[in-house]
């Protein structure tokens, strides 16, 4: 679904990605790790269409993103950004419907179909109940299950998240990311997802994406990538990995003093 080859991406003289290469199928959560500074953010804002790439190429189901049109490149491609503000005038209805924007006919005009589509992202994400409510009137964890609900809405087979748990207390993260593994092993979905938390990492990633200085780390499953030696370098503070029940999925943690 999403092949990056020799991706190089700066702002100006500065580069801040470097000859990056990854594959992400559908059917797998890619988790994106790495310190402050990284690209983590400068990769979403790239396959996202909005960075223009300095060398290499992006390819989404086979195409190459920059012969995409806007229309196209929204159907296949949906992004979950960092939290935002949301104008506040609008409804949590009229929000998420903006997610069929790519489908609309010249006049805006939507139908049965493109509201059944908005209702079910709304159940997905528990905001249905609040489709009437005024977006200003809403908390920031709301608004950021809006932004998925919006994202899911426009049906597009690759889903970028960038820090979507932010704002969201344990419930709803936990609740959220339960609904992403099971879109994407019901849906074939194929999801890349830009995460601090190591553990939500290590518990939802089927690939994990270690960068460091712009520069792709290590590449693998949460087990290989989330090892003690390659963390505490990456992150420049001494971290331990335990490995948890019969699945042996790492947990980590700073040493015990």
């Amino acid at each position: 679904m999403l092949e990056i080859r020799s991706l190089s991406v700066g702002y100006g003289e500065r580069r801040v990605l470097h000859n990056l290469n990854l594959d992400l199928p559908s059917g797998q959560i890619l988790g994106v790790i790495g310190p402050n500074g990284a690209g983590k953010s400068t990769l979403i804002r790239t396959l996202s269409g909005i960075l223009t790439p300095q060398t290499g190429q992006v390819r989404v189901a086979g195409r190459a993103l920059v012969q995409l049109s806007h229309a196209e490149r929204a159907r296949l491609i949906a992004v979950v950004p960092q939290a935002t503000h949301l104008p506040p005038a609008f409804t949590a209805w009229e929000t998420v419907l903006m997610g069929r924007t790519p489908y609309l006919n010249w006049l805006g005009q939507t139908s049965a179909h493109d509201e059944e589509i908005v209702r079910q992202a709304m159940l997905h994400t528990d905001t249905l109940e609040l489709a009437d409510r005024r977006v200003g009137e809403l908390s920031g964890g709301e608004q950021q299950r809006l932004l998925l609900a919006r994202a899911l809405a426009q049906a597009a087979p690759l889903l970028l998240m960038d820090e979507p748990t932010a704002h969201l207390d344990l419930q709803y993260q936990f609740s959220l990311l339960d609904q992403i593994r099971d879109l994407v092993t019901e849906g074939k979905l194929a999801v890349l997802i830009v995460l601090h938390d190591l553990n939500l990492v290590a518990r939802y990633a089927d690939q994990v994406a270690l960068l460091v200085k712009g520069k792709l780390r290590a590449l693998g499953t949460p087990r290989q990538v989330l090892t003690p030696d390659l963390l505490s370098q990456a992150y420049h503070t001494p971290l331990e990995v335990l490995f948890l029940g019969h699945s042996g999925q790492p947990f980590v943690m700073p040493p015990v003093k």
